[in-house]
């Protein structure tokens, strides 16, 4: 495009004719009136730890809803939070797009279990869940606990199965799990950290 210097003046002399008709009242008076809320007013703030990877990014979370009976609250807006000593506020891409994930159709909400040999999944419950988990723990340890080994030395040793702890929990909880873990004898505790 070409442009004189007369014709850039032109340009901006009416660019600001039309701004000064605009402050002068010549716009919508609803528009320039209408006082915008805050919004996260009214809203609870939770503060909560990203799950997506192992660094462990703190979550301001803000949900809307009273907590009265029946009323079922939303969470409609997630940010970094500003005082966590990991990220100070910021949130990488993943963290940032939470809120899709949480609100996602897809989005896995309960446990469910799917029978040897058939195609589908079926919901059960917690209690359900956790008994089923347990029981078949509680087998296979029994299976395969090593009390001893070739040269008869007390061992304590369940080798046939592992556990994978969640890098983005506290220090407690990190000892907690390995004393858990390591009670029941198992050998291959790992971390997410380093998968």
């Amino acid at each position: 495009m070409d442009v004189s210097r007369r014709k850039f003046f032109k340009i901006c002399a009416g660019g600001m004719a039309g701004t000064t008709a605009a402050v002068l009242g010549f716009s919508p008076k609803a528009a320039l009136a209408e006082v915008r809320n805050f919004k996260l007013l009214r809203a609870k703030e939770t503060r909560n730890t990203c799950t997506y990877c192992s660094v462990g990014c703190g979550l301001l979370m803000y949900s809307l809803g009273d907590g009265s009976k029946n009323a079922k609250s939303s969470i409609f807006h997630i940010e970094g939070d500003p005082d966590h000593p990991v990220n100070r506020g910021a949130l990488c891409p993943k963290g940032a797009g939470l809120l899709d994930y949480i609100h996602s159709e897809s989005r896995l909400r309960y446990p469910e279990y799917r029978a040897p040999g058939s195609d589908k999944w079926q919901r059960i419950s917690w209690e359900d869940a956790f008994a089923r988990i347990s029981r078949l723990m509680k087998d296979d340890r029994d299976a395969n606990f090593v009390e001893k080994n070739e040269q008869n030395v007390t061992v304590n040793r369940w080798l046939s199965t592992g556990m994978l702890c969640a890098s983005a929990a506290s220090n407690e909880t990190g000892m907690l799990t390995q004393k858990f873990v390591r009670s029941l004898g198992m050998l291959a505790v790992d971390n997410q950290a380093r998968v």
